[in-house]
């Protein structure tokens, strides 16, 4: 076993050997919402109950419609009606979007059919038997719904007083106890999760590069302490997976274990930047945090601007 900034190698077998240990398979009724089961009415009136401000602080990138080492597939956005297509008064305006989101250039929500390790999709469902051309038949997003719940962030950077994580940076269980202690947080059952690792930052002041070859993430000794916790979403300005891998032959480690695994959505993408600077002023890192995906039958996931309210 050898280490460098991304972590302890893990062999394949001891990858299969955690995924078997983590999953949660057969514990929900309405096993295509995962770990959302865990967040009830309660969860929401406790997060509503840490509105003190009112400062509400978006989370989503701008729609990106450049092309760029990160995002190699942009956005579509382009005009319909520039007011000169019906009559009479009064003139409208209409526009196109459209987006290959599952990349590095979208904020975007990823559902349970998003993710299959060893042709398993989470609950032990067939990957091919459920998911075809048509879309998905278990575990489209259109099942996930709203979430309202406690988002705890762990702003890393913050702690270690530094700007960001530099690409390739594991973040392992120890940091997440040592992040907890630091901010004065806790995460616990129910709660969204998100990992700032200064992503949004590095790439506004550094330039742009190839993340899915080179990102700061979780590695996968992070997870099992998560997956105590009872966490029901993971998300973060990365899309949660250090890289390289510290698994050899699996790309996205973190992906297989909170999804295909523990049935726990991820929020990939995000910027936390102003988030990192509101909890700063208020002085906590609990808030409640809003995520509304799409309405998409059969869709694998969808593009998503989550909302932190302070």
């Amino acid at each position: 076993m050898t280490s460098d900034i991304s972590g302890p190698v893990v062999s394949r077998q001891e990858f299969d050997e955690l995924f078997m240990s983590l999953r949660t398979w057969g514990r929900w009724p309405a096993a295509g919402r995962g770990a959302f089961n865990r967040v009830t009415a309660e969860h929401a009136r406790r997060a509503a109950a840490l509105v003190r401000s009112g400062t509400v602080v978006p989370t989503a990138l701008p729609w990106n419609t450049r092309s760029g080492p990160d995002n190699p597939r942009p956005a579509l956005h382009h005009m319909t009606d520039l007011g000169d297509v019906e009559s009479p008064e009064p003139a409208t305006h209409k526009d196109f979007v459209a987006a290959d989101y599952h990349g590095k250039g979208i904020s975007h929500l990823d559902a349970l059919s998003h993710v299959a390790y060893r042709g398993e999709l989470y609950d032990g469902r067939s990957a091919r038997g459920h998911i075809d051309a048509g879309g998905a038949r278990f575990g489209a997003v259109s099942e996930l719904g709203p979430l309202v719940t406690t988002g705890v962030l762990l702003d890393l950077p913050a702690v270690l007083d530094v700007p960001w994580l530099e690409p390739g940076r594991a973040v392992r269980a120890a940091d997440v106890l040592a992040v907890e202690r630091a901010l004065g947080v806790t995460v616990g059952e129910g709660d969204a999760v998100l990992l700032r690792s200064g992503h949004a930052r590095r790439r506004r002041e550094v330039g742009a590069w190839d993340s899915g070859a080179l990102s700061a993430g979780f590695h996968v000794d992070a997870v099992p302490l998560l997956a105590e916790r009872g966490i029901a979403l993971l998300g973060g300005d990365g899309d949660s997976d250090v890289r390289p891998s510290p698994v050899p032959g699996v790309h996205s480690p973190v992906h297989a274990l909170a999804v295909a695994a523990l049935g726990v959505p991820l929020l990939d993408n995000l910027d936390l930047e102003a988030l990192s600077a509101a909890t700063a002023e208020a002085g906590r890192y609990t808030f409640m945090l809003v995520v509304a995906p799409l309405n998409i039958p059969g869709g694998t996931g969808s593009p998503v601007n989550p909302v932190a309210v302070l």
